[in-house]
């Protein structure tokens, strides 16, 4: 079973997108549009709070008619959040994410935050694996084996 850290070291981009919880939401959608990604970790100092999402501002700015300029990350923030460490398996990844419907997990460390596990993440590398088992029965049905 692999495990997370192995998922972070194959990671094209690992960098971890965080905002201040007294940051505006305009300011962090702002943020999440220019990357291209759906979440942000909320962050003071080294200390993980909570995690914004496209949804959070979509369930409490936008049907609630608040303003997104005048509205801070700490007031729409979910702030309980699920995490991962570097030794948990993607399995285990897949099943919190499941069963608790959300799509980022932050990897904290030493209670330190060290990456972000999105739902693609995990999916591209199960079908990296996949591809990879694929090819290598069909090399063995072919006669490819030693």
């Amino acid at each position: 079973m692999k495990s997370v850290a192995e998922i972070l070291r194959e990671k094209s981009n690992n960098s971890v997108v965080t905002v201040s919880p007294d940051s505006s939401v305009f300011d962090a959608i702002k943020t999440m549009a220019e990357r291209s990604i759906g979440a942000v970790v909320v962050v003071e100092g080294d200390t993980v709070l909570g995690m914004l999402s496209e949804r959070d501002y979509a369930r409490k700015v936008v049907l609630q008619d608040r303003s997104s300029r005048s509205t801070k990350v700490r007031e729409i923030m979910t702030d309980s959040v699920y995490y991962v460490g570097p030794t948990d398996t993607r399995e285990h990844c897949m099943a919190m994410m499941t069963e608790r419907h959300f799509r980022h997990l932050p990897v904290i460390e030493n209670e330190k935050l060290i990456g972000l596990l999105s739902i693609g993440d995990l999916v591209k590398d199960i079908m990296s694996e996949q591809k990879f088992i694929i090819h290598e029965l069909e090399r063995y049905i072919s006669g490819g084996h030693g």
